[in-house]
């Protein structure tokens, strides 16, 4: 037996470890090939479903070996988990001692420097935010970390977070005078002196591209990086890799700006008036765009092109009266340079590249303006040479109809080594899946009543404990209204409170109902009866309207391919198979998935949707559903 197979054994250190642990086949299958592609040098893409225990199958091949690793996962929380429990968990069943860091993007962090600036201009300030900036300075005093999640009595939403900490346009990096005291630095430092770092994608692709952040990279030197959750790398690849500026990036150029005139002497004449400027025509701007909607391509704006034009001449002239005094401080040379950045952004906005699709968000007016390179093969190819390691990409849900195309050929790696890890959770009599009958199309206005008509009685005998997962909010808003008018079940709505909030009262309030739409179809961890029913409304098939995706069909549809075949379905597949995978997770879970889309019976295509779940038994009616629910609660004893 070897030494990695003796620590997942029944008898190993895990075991030991873990109450309740047991051997499973697919975690010991995954180590060995992270093992072997990791001493060959050569890169793997590999889905290993829930219940795996993935997290452990990477991580105790990476701390037996030398050198350093990266280590990136989806969101904090996952970030927070894997390094507090998860690999403490890993190094004492290892037996084995490595340098550990933990490190997050700069809005993390407070930044002392802009702290003291904003302490200084109270004086200008309303005494709720005074007082927000007063709590975070004594906080500051004891703080280790600097981390502001450790801040739980100010409101995430508040105003003063954009004040304390920095973003890479204002960070004055190695020139700012308090950079022995920045959180930011020291985390950096250590994460550089580490043998395993833990990061999150964003802040991975960040430090891939050796942005000008005043900081060493994180990268260099690594030559293992183990990607968890890889399914969201290409969207956050896509959008690390795209241009633009913002409203509220030109307002908080100006408010620096002029913040930056107190230490330069003779500055605030010549800035007082393009400041001004810029300003006035920034609200000219947001006002233009309040009608706009949530989001669109660029043709949608060619009526306020001359608005923006009126912007960059704007921003070229505050440039113009910055670049004089750019040296006299630190502060100036950086709204300088941020000046310039912006300018370009928004000139490279209006013109356009080729190969890359112009569009904008919009909330109330405060618009963001973006150009999106269609392919990230190339430049992530260009990176990975650039930072030369072998790359391990896992998830649960990677594999469409158990091939990895869509993925590969999306990031580059077509050289990759590739392995399916199937779940060692018993679907087969752990769950039942329901496909209603006699629904109409999804589009019907009758579709959403008549799918909840037909589970109420199922919704009933579960006594709740059950998510409802929506792809459009609009039909998650309506099928709440209806529930309310039709049932006594507790509703927890998305959006009516923190998503955290809302799981812990779905724990601590019989009967309830927790409607959720895309950030609840994956990340969201309930195990044990608690939930034992998931019901999902519609196909997700991602909104027609999204101007990335209508460019990236375009694009496929002129190399002569079809686009719903190589972009819309095996999207779908793996945002199904992800809100799939709230229903069972942990060995001894149970419960009922419904899906009320009829197409996938209707649909050739709906048979690819059915073949990528788990294999769980289909039953014929909702009553057959709700008596094999009655029965597991029964045998639980939770009736």
């Amino acid at each position: 037996m070897t030494e990695l197979a003796r620590q997942f054994a029944g008898e190993g250190p895990l075991a030991e470890l873990l109450p309740g642990f047991r051997p499973r086949p697919g975690q010991i299958e995954l180590a060995e090939r992270i093992t072997a592609c990791l001493d060959q040098g050569r890169d793997l893409v590999a889905e290993a479903a829930t219940g795996t225990g993935k997290t452990l199958a990477y991580l105790l091949p990476v701390l037996a070996r030398e050198g350093r690793s990266i280590i990136s996962t989806g969101t904090l929380n996952l970030q927070d988990q894997l390094f507090n429990r998860d690999l403490p968990l890993a190094l004492k069943a290892s037996g084995v001692e490595k340098r550990v860091a933990l490190l997050k993007g700069r809005a993390n962090y407070l930044c002392p420097q802009r702290l003291q600036t904003h302490l200084d201009e109270q004086s200008d300030r309303d005494s709720e935010l005074a007082a927000e900036l007063r709590e975070v300075a004594r906080w500051a005093r004891h703080s280790e970390r600097g981390e502001i999640s450790e801040i739980e009595s100010i409101s995430a939403r508040s105003p003063v977070w954009p004040l304390v900490t920095s973003t890479q346009d204002n960070c004055l990096g190695s020139d700012c005078p308090m950079l022995k005291d920045c959180p930011l630095a020291h985390a950096r430092r250590k994460a550089q002196d580490a043998d395993i770092v833990v990061v999150n994608h964003p802040l991975l692709f960040a430090d891939m591209a050796l942005k000008h952040t005043g900081f060493g990279e994180v990268l260099p030197g690594a030559d293992a990086v183990i990607i968890d959750e890889a399914h969201q790398v290409p969207e956050t690849a896509m959008r690390f890799f795209s241009r633009g500026v913002s409203a509220w990036q030109v307002k908080e150029l100006a408010r620096d700006s002029l913040a930056a005139c107190g230490q330069a002497a003779g500055s605030l004449q010549l800035l007082r008036v393009p400041i001004q400027a810029l300003r006035d025509e920034l609200d000219q701007c947001v006002s233009a765009c309040v009608d706009l909607p949530p989001r669109g391509d660029h043709a949608r704006l060619t009526h306020l092109q001359s608005r923006f034009e009126s912007l960059a001449q704007r921003l070229a002239e505050l440039k113009g009266a910055l670049d004089p005094v750019a040296e006299q401080t630190r502060e100036m040379g950086n709204c300088a340079d941020r000046a310039g950045l912006l300018l370009d952004g928004l000139r490279a906005f209006m013109t356009g590249e080729e190969g890359t699709v112009r569009w904008f968000t919009n909330r109330r007016g405060r618009f963001s303006l973006q150009i999106t390179p269609l392919d990230i093969a190339g430049p992530l190819t260009a990176l990975r040479e650039h930072n030369p390691a072998t790359w391990i990409m896992t998830s649960a849900t990677l594999a469409v109809a158990r091939r990895f195309d869509h993925f590969t050929r999306r990031l580059g790696l077509d050289d990759a080594d590739e392995v399916i890890i199937a779940s060692p959770f018993d679907y087969a009599n752990q769950t039942r899946l329901w496909l209603p009958t006699g629904l109409p199309e999804p589009r019907d206005p009758g579709f959403g009543p008549q799918l909840l008509e037909q589970v109420m009685p199922l919704l009933r005998a579960n006594g709740g404990r059950a998510f409802l997962l929506f792809t459009a909010h609009r039909a998650l808003n309506q099928a709440a209204e209806w529930l309310r008018a039709h049932s006594d079940f507790h509703l927890l709505v998305q959006e009516e409170a923190p998503r955290q909030v809302l799981l812990q009262r779905f724990l601590d309030t019989p009967r309830s109902l927790l409607l959720g739409a895309a950030s609840f179809w994956e990340g969201v961890d309930v195990p044990g009866p608690a939930l034992s029913l998931v019901i999902i409304d519609k196909l997700p098939f991602a909104s027609p309207d999204d101007p990335v995706l209508e460019a990236t069909m375009k694009a496929v549809r002129e190399a002569g391919e079809s686009p719903f075949s190589q972009v819309q379905l095996p999207q779908a597949v793996l945002a199904l198979k992800q809100g799939v995978g709230r229903l069972i997770r942990q060995a001894d879970d149970f419960g009922v998935l419904v899906i009320g889309d009829p197409r996938l019976k209707s649909k050739s295509y709906g048979r690819l949707f059915l073949n990528s779940l788990p294999p769980m038994t289909p039953v014929d009616s909702g009553a057959e559903a709700a008596a094999f629910l009655r029965q597991k609660h029964e045998i639980g004893g939770e009736r």
